[in-house]
């Protein structure tokens, strides 16, 4: 009976891990359905976005000089203090090959890991997808905003303030009402 119930808690924890053990896949999973009208362009928003140079922007001379102005040591590409806020998924997280780090701040940034969530017959069924490890973003429930301010916020050296409502102006990619 021991046993039984030791094999039974250990198969039950694994499920438990299984489920919130999910992987970064990167824009190139979310693009095929997010680029159409139907989804209300998605993708395009946000490669016209800042968030998609974000990576990019650590590349530049400007770059670096705040960098060092804030005690970095080599590359602000490289450094983990600037790629936390510049690219999704920077702290050693489980990344999928088709993840690249030159896309800077994308989907899962805010909309969490993908790799469960990402095939069309679990984002079909809203609920389905946050099972899996979708994170809605809502200005309402304040969710949008908490996401925000772990990057724009008085921690960054470039820091100006941050105003939601204009943020969320240039960002914006809701799913239109069918």
């Amino acid at each position: 009976m021991r046993r039984l119930v030791t094999a039974s808690f250990v198969l039950s924890f694994s499920v438990l891990v299984g489920q919130a053990d999910h992987s970064f896949v990167g824009v190139k999973a979310c693009t095929p359905c997010h680029k159409t009208d139907k989804q209300g362009k998605q993708q395009p928003i946000w490669q016209a976005s800042q968030h998609a140079k974000a990576f990019a922007t650590l590349k530049t001379p400007e770059a670096q000089k705040v960098a060092e102005k804030a005690g970095v040591k080599g590359a602000a590409s490289e450094a983990a203090q600037c790629l936390k806020c510049h690219i999704t998924a920077a702290a050693g997280a489980d990344m999928k090959p088709t993840f690249v780090k030159e896309d800077g701040v994308q989907c899962e940034s805010c909309h969490g890991p993908g790799s469960e969530y990402k095939v069309m017959a679990v984002m079909k069924d809203h609920a389905k997808a946050v099972a899996a490890g979708l994170i809605p973003i809502s200005v309402a429930d304040g969710s949008a905003e908490k996401a925000c301010k772990n990057c724009h916020n008085q921690q960054s050296p470039t820091f100006k303030g941050f105003n939601l409502k204009e943020a969320w102006g240039k960002i914006a990619h809701p799913v239109p009402k069918s």
